[in-house]
């Protein structure tokens, strides 16, 4: 049972800091949130804890990039516009790891990061054209949001599969083998 516990404050400890890395600069969408969303998914499972970490540790840092980093002295933005999709995003992205990172492997591993980034490239475009505020509410208005878009979606993908891969080998490599070494002492 300590065990159990250690590994629920360690994926808890890896999510946040990934959340935090949100407040270093970086390229725009060079970002954890595919990455969080499925190593949430893949060591908490179907639990609503994994969720709720990943969306309560995204949720931190937008409220602190919004209202500290990113302000104009402007009043305080709990959500910003369009942050239903990319928290809808996340739900998504974490039932996706769910259920297809029951097995963690490399190849599911890559595979979740890509289809992570289709999902959130998807939802957040959406939500932008949706807005309607920067395109036309039409076909072409869609069109040219995600054409818009597709400059940032190299960054996405680059984030979401460098941040797998350091949150799921440093928890596999380094953390998981530290409490295997702890259980075997005892």
């Amino acid at each position: 049972m300590q065990n159990q516990s250690k590994n629920v404050l360690l994926v808890s400890a890896i999510v946040l800091i990934a959340a935090a890395t949100r407040l270093i600069p970086h390229p725009m969408n060079f970002a954890p949130l595919g990455a969080m969303a499925l190593f949430g998914a893949a060591y908490f499972g179907k639990r609503g804890l994994g969720l709720l970490l990943t969306m309560g540790a995204w949720f931190l840092s937008d409220l602190f990039l919004n209202n500290v980093v990113y302000s104009m002295g402007s009043e305080f933005t709990l959500f910003t516009p369009g942050s239903f999709f990319i928290y809808g995003s996340i739900v998504l992205i974490f039932l996706l790891g769910s259920s297809f990172l029951k097995q963690i492997t490399l190849p599911r591993i890559l595979g979740g990061s890509l289809m992570a980034s289709a999902i959130f490239f998807t939802f957040s475009n959406l939500g932008v054209w949706m807005q309607g505020t920067m395109y036309p509410m039409t076909g072409g208005g869609l069109v040219a949001c995600y054409a818009a878009a597709i400059p940032f979606l190299k960054f996405t993908i680059l984030g979401d599969l460098c941040y797998s891969g350091v949150l799921f080998v440093a928890y596999e490599r380094i953390f998981k083998e530290q409490l295997k070494g702890e259980e075997v002492r005892k």
